[in-house]
Parts: C-alpha cells; sequence; structure tokens
C-alpha cells in the first residue's frame, strides 16, 4: 500500500475521542490506582486508561501519578539524558499559520534562506560549542525541494571543525513530502523525520491553517506513514499544544501511533508537546484557544511516559528553566540546550531578535549551563548515536529497548560522548563536576560492561573520540 495518494481515509476517530474524554470525566481513586499499577509494568496504556489519567484533579492522586511516571523513566532510561540543538535552515514559508511567526503574510519578518556557505558557519559555532546532534528546520516553500534539502544536510556532515567537532546525527523538521522526497532525505542520511500535526482536531486545524500546501489536513497526516514507506525508521511527532483540548490532541496522537504500529509494526521513535509561545505578528500564538495551566502540563508529561514508556519524550526551550527542571523527573528523555530559533542565529551576537524568530525561548540559557545545572542534578549527558550508526532504528530499537538495551549499551555511550564534551568543551567548573559523576556512574556499570567501559574512557583520555559499543 502505498501512501501517496491524497484521497486516503482519515483513521483519526474524533467522536470516540469524545466519548472516552466523557466517560472518564470523574476519576475514581480506586480506578486511577489499578492504572497505577499496571503503569508500573511499562507495558504501556489504552486510551481510557490514559484519558482517566490525564483527567485527575486531586493532589494525593497527582503524587502518585508523578512518583509512577519517575519511576518508570528511571527503570527505562536511568539517568541518561539526550542533549541536541535546533538548526534553522530557512525562515522562508508558504503556509498562513494563525500561530506562527513564519506566515507568509507576516511582512514584518525578516526573511532568509542560509547558503552553503552560511550552513558551515553556523555549525562550526554549534561543533564549537560541543553539539553533535542537530535538528534541522525548514519553512515550506515550493522552490526550497528534498534534493534541496539532501544538499544542505550533506553541508552539515560534511563540516568538520577542531577536536571532536563532527555532527554525528542530524534529525530534520520539514514539511510533509512525496515518497520519492523522503527516500532522497532518507538517502543522505537523516536520523529522525519530525513533523507536528499542531492539531488533530479538524475544525481546529482548518481555522489555524488559512492557506498554503499545510492547509491540506489529511495530507500532513498521513506524512509520517509515507516517511516510513520511504525507509525512515525512526519519526517524531505532537501535537502544539493550546490550539485544541490536551486531552484529545493526546488521545489523538494515541491513534496515530497506533495506525503506524498496524502498517509498520511501530509506532514513533520521539513525541514533542510544545506549547504556544508568543511570535510576531501571530495574535492566535499570544492568546492561545485553550491553554494549559502548568499543573496539566505536567500531569500530561508523566501520563504520556505511562502510555508509551519506551518512546522518547523531547522538551524544548519553549519552556523556562524551571519548568523544564520539574519535567526531567516526570519523562523527559531528550531536550534542546543552547537553541535559537531563526536562520543565522548561531552566528548572530545580537541573539535575541524577535524579528526574525519563530517563536520566544523561555530558556536562553548556554549549552554548559544547562550541562552545570544537569550534572549537579545527577543527570548524564548524552549525545550517543551510536543506534543510528549500527542500524539500531525503529522496530528494532524498541524490541530490544524492552530487554533493557538502553542500560545495556545507551548508559556506556553516554558516558563515552560525556566525556568527550568534558576534555574538548567544558568550562573548568563543569569538567570537574562531570568527572565525578563519571567516575560514580562507570563504577556503577554492569559487570559485563565495567571493564569495557573503563578501557573506552581511557582511550578517550588519550585523545581518541567517537568511541561507542
Amino acid at each position: 500500500m502505498s501512501f501517496d495518494s491524497r484521497s486516503l481515509p482519515g483513521f483519526i476517530d474524533e467522536e470516540k475521542i469524545e466519548s472516552v474524554i466523557a466517560a472518564t470525566a470523574k476519576p475514581d481513586a480506586v480506578r486511577v490506582r489499578e492504572i497505577l499499577a499496571k503503569a508500573r509494568e511499562a507495558k504501556g496504556l489504552d486510551a481510557e486508561e490514559t484519558a482517566t489519567l490525564l483527567q485527575l484533579d486531586n493532589e494525593e492522586l497527582d503524587a502518585e501519578l508523578f512518583a509512577t511516571a519517575k519511576k518508570v523513566k528511571q527503570t527505562i532510561y536511568g539517568n541518561r539524558l539526550v542533549l541536541f540543538a535546533p538548526l534553522y535552515i530557512t525562515n522562508e514559508c508558504y503556509n498562513r499559520c494563525a500561530y506562527c511567526g513564519f506566515n507568509a503574510t507576516n511582512s514584518d519578518l525578516k526573511r532568509r534562506t542560509l547558503s552553503e556557505d552560511e550552513i558551515r558557519a553556523e555549525v562550526e559555532v554549534l561543533e564549537r560549542l560541543g553539539h553533535k546532534r542537530l535538528l534541522l528546520v525548514y519553512g515550506e516553500h515550493p522552490r526550497l525541494d528534498a534534493d534541496w534539502m539532501a544538499r544542505t544536510i550533506q553541508v552539515v556532515y560534511d563540516t568538520v571543525s577542531e577536536k571532536s567537532g563532527e555532527i554525528r546525527r542530524v534529525n530534520i523538521n520539514c514539511a510533509p513530502q512525496t515518497v520519492d522526497g523522503f527516500r532522497k532525505l532518507h538517502d543522505v542520511g537523516i536520523g529522525t523525520y519530525q513533523c507536528f500535526q499542531e492539531t488533530y482536531h479538524k475544525a481546529t486545524y482548518d481555522k489555524a491553517h488559512l492557506g498554503g500546501p499545510k492547509k491540506d489536513y489529511l495530507w500532513r497526516l498521513y506524512a509520517m506513514h509515507r516517511a516510513m514507506e520511504a525507509g525512515i525508521d525512526d519519526v517524531g511527532m505532537g501535537p502544539l499544544l493550546g490550539l485544541y483540548d490536551y486531552r484529545f490532541e493526546i488521545l489523538a496522537l494515541m491513534q496515530h501511533a497506533a495506525d503506524l504500529e498496524k502498517h509498520f509494526g511501530v509506532g514513533p521513535h520521539t513525541i514533542s508537546f510544545p506549547r504556544l509561545e508568543p511570535a510576531l505578528n501571530a495574535d492566535m500564538a499570544f492568546n492561545p484557544p485553550h491553554p494549559l495551566t502548568d499543573s496539566q502540563f505536567k500531569r500530561m508529561v508523566a501520563v504520556l511516559r505511562l502510555a508509551v514508556p519506551y518512546t522518547g519524550l523531547i522538551l524544548s526551550t519553549r519552556e523556562n528553566a524551571a519548568m523544564r527542571r520539574e519535567l526531567l523527573e516526570l519523562g523527559v528523555s531528550q531536550i534542546s540546550a543552547g537553541s535559537r530559533t531563526y536562520p543565522g542565529a548561531y552566528s548572530d551576537p545580537s541573539y535575541d531578535r524577535p524579528d526574525v524568530q519563530q517563536f520566544c525561548v523561555g530558556d536562553s540559557r548556554s549549552l554548559d549551563e544547562v550541562i552545570a545545572e544537569l550534572v549537579s542534578l545527577g543527570y548524564l549527558p548524552s549525545w550517543c548515536t551510536a543506534c543510528y550508526r549500527l542500524g539500531r532504528t525503529g522496530e528494532h530499537f524498541m524490541e530490544l529497548a524492552k530487554k533493557g538495551f538502553i542500560q545495556e549499551f545507551c548508559h556506556p555511550n553516554a558516558l563515552l560522548t560525556f566525556n568527550e564534551y568534558l576534555h574538548d568543551y567544558a568550562s573548568e567548573s563543569t569538567r570537574e563536576a562531570g568527572r565525578k559523576l563519571i567516575e560514580k556512574e562507570a563504577a556503577g556499570c554492569p559487570d559485563n560492561r565495567r571493564e569495557l567501559v573503563a578501557s573506552r574512557l581511557q582511550r578517550i583520555d588519550g585523545g581518541e573520540r567517537d568511541l561507542y559499543i
């Protein structure tokens, strides 16, 4: 079956979602605790169970939910936390989205598409900071097609600066492509393809998307199917929270994941959950139709961790430092750090530029500042890319993850990449604290890994780079 057709039927059952939300509107404490007991087994939750937890309004039960999410996250991911940075390649866009600063009708936005030399300059800055994983972000424009995007991705991979400066993992966030277009991106070596439906509620989608290719709800809905049909194993999706009822969006997201599993045997590799943030000349971004309170947002993240325990949960710098700190415990496994949200931003000394950025950043700390805090909290920063380079992706990754693979491989590889960072990029205070953490974590490695990890850490100390298991 090919998903290139524009006449495919939708698979989001709005009536069923609304029915589940109504049926679970007043959660019973006994039922909630039954669900939490199941959740501790890390086997996921169904729609009724997820909806029940999303609608909690009880501090005692919330505390039990948060404790359960923390335990499940610790069991699967340990204290490891993956870091990346977004790199905006263009803010040219053909779409008219009511919540986005890149809206085609926004005449106050300064448009820019980076040349190959400008891309190299941006990558070199990011490499000098210590980044190894980038998310390339593109607007949607007819002349910026898959062939052009493939060339920009290759430029990123080919840009190598001093020390251990190469980018080892390029994920992309771009408009939906045809299957052939996705194959071109796959062939150049992308990691995860990320695309947000924004809202799964059709009437709201139509109100928010006023023109351009993005107005086609179903073409966007099947983007992940076409990407996977093209051979891209790992896809990342999510809603833009604030456009519609977050409970509806999460249940629809689960229907989306289930349809991918039906056709390809595996759901999304990652889920993101950005909240609407102010953007230039975008009234909807300043006045979200369905804003989430912080307590609702925290509860949603905890519920997601229990509903899809082996799926990576990504938190961007839209949230402030305090909120990010809280959400790490509740289920987040990947974060962006030192982010800038417009083309050419990392080479721009003026930095804070509302006239060119997509949205306002809530956490503007540098990468080293973020890492210093993570270490102080006991988290192990990771830039590991071994799985993608060894073919441990898609369904194969999920099978291994459920057998304890993440602790067996990902934790040791996190130690190796963190050791590289400490040698090549860290401030002196971060380096000192980080070395103590590595010493402690290495001593706690499983018996069958401890000697190998110690040996490779020593090789990195001696100048070798890019070692992994």
